[in-house]
């Protein structure tokens, strides 16, 4: 019968290195030793293939080293992206990512709160479904520090941090450069007017048309969802509804990526037939002809400032919340033109 071998214990490596078991769990747990002490039990642990049970270490000091992470689509490449960002950064401290994905159902993302909770999560992340912030509270009641990233929610100012874009400012002049090469009727497709992001970028249109004194022509605004089906069929929407619009802005990675698709399918040129300027740096752009103009996010920026200031309230738990909100810019690429008129004079 094939044996079977128990893990190694901390009673195995102090009967190796001759030490205390008080003695290798306080190195354990960080504290400084001696060099000759600390050189003996890492030989130990190598040699014994010694293993650190984190949940029972956690359960001891009171803390999991876990952050709870809840997004609503772990399809979205912008997701990933600031994901990616935020993993590698905790990580370097000790820390591992729960990654939980609510399917855009906020009915779902209130009960990962409870299950993030019954795994003693040290914290949580949430890019939230729900725009009212209830299902937040029991982790605040808990003493658990929140962050949000990328999305206001109402209800709980001053006590969450947030990490936001200015999504009105990058709005408003992406929308300006199109005005500037004489764009009049100039398409939107928005995301869901519940996210405070939706409403962000339609302002910051709004903004830079009344600017520059042009009405606002509510047909030449669509509503999609964030996803790729959304800018397929805005763009369908707007082209039907609006034959004399001359360019378009599709306000998220997805919907890009759908608008584009249907102006292909429909051998419409970028930027002959329409100017366009789309949203997120993640390839699209590079590889699409001509070039794209992109707003380009901060992802990277995102995931830092997100890992870095859960982080830093997990070391100072009596921190005030703070909001930080990053600037995106806007990349040019070959997709404006003039508008199709001016051409035509």
């Amino acid at each position: 019968m094939r044996s079977i071998t128990m893990p190694a214990t901390l009673k195995d490596i102090a009967k190796e290195t001759g030490l205390s078991t008080a003695t290798i769990s306080k190195y354990l747990n960080g504290a400084k030793l001696r060099e000759k002490n600390r050189i003996a039990i890492e030989q130990a642990i190598r040699k014994l293939d010694y293993t650190v049970n984190e949940y029972a270490r956690g359960f001891k000091l009171n803390r999991s080293h876990i952050i709870g992470v809840i997004i609503p689509d772990l399809n979205n490449l912008f997701i990933t992206n600031i994901l990616v960002q935020m993993e590698t950064l905790l990580r370097e401290h000790d820390y591992s990512i729960m990654i939980c994905d609510c399917h855009t159902d906020a009915a779902l993302e209130r009960e990962l709160v409870h299950f993030l909770l019954g795994r003693m999560v040290d914290g949580i992340i949430n890019m939230p479904v729900c725009t009212t912030g209830e299902h937040l509270k029991p982790a605040l009641s808990k003493k658990v520090p929140v962050l949000v990233l990328d999305r206001m929610i109402s209800g709980l100012e001053g006590k969450i941090d947030n990490i936001l874009i200015d999504n009105t400012c990058i709005a408003r002049k992406a929308v300006q450069s199109l005005i500037d090469q004489g764009h009049r009727q100039i398409g939107l497709i928005s995301g869901p007017t519940d996210y405070s992001t939706s409403r962000e970028r339609l302002e910051g249109y709004r903004q830079a048309l009344a600017s520059s004194k042009i009405p606002l022509n509510d047909s030449l605004i669509v509503c999609g969802d964030f996803t790729l089906e959304g800018g397929y069929e805005g763009i369908c929407r707007l082209l039907k509804g609006n034959p004399n619009m001359t360019a378009v802005f599709p306000t998220n990675y997805d919907m890009t990526l759908g608008a584009f698709i249907a102006l292909k399918e429909q051998n419409i040129r970028i930027p002959e037939d329409i100017s366009f300027i789309g949203f997120d740096d993640m390839g699209l752009a590079r590889v699409t002809h001509p070039p794209l103009t992109i707003v380009a996010q901060p992802l990277e920026q995102l995931g830092i400032y997100a890992a870095k200031r859960i982080l830093s309230r997990l070391e100072n738990p009596e921190d005030v919340p703070i909001s930080i909100t990053l600037s995106a810019s806007l990349k040019p690429g070959s997709s404006i033109g003039v508008p199709r008129h001016a051409e035509d004079e």
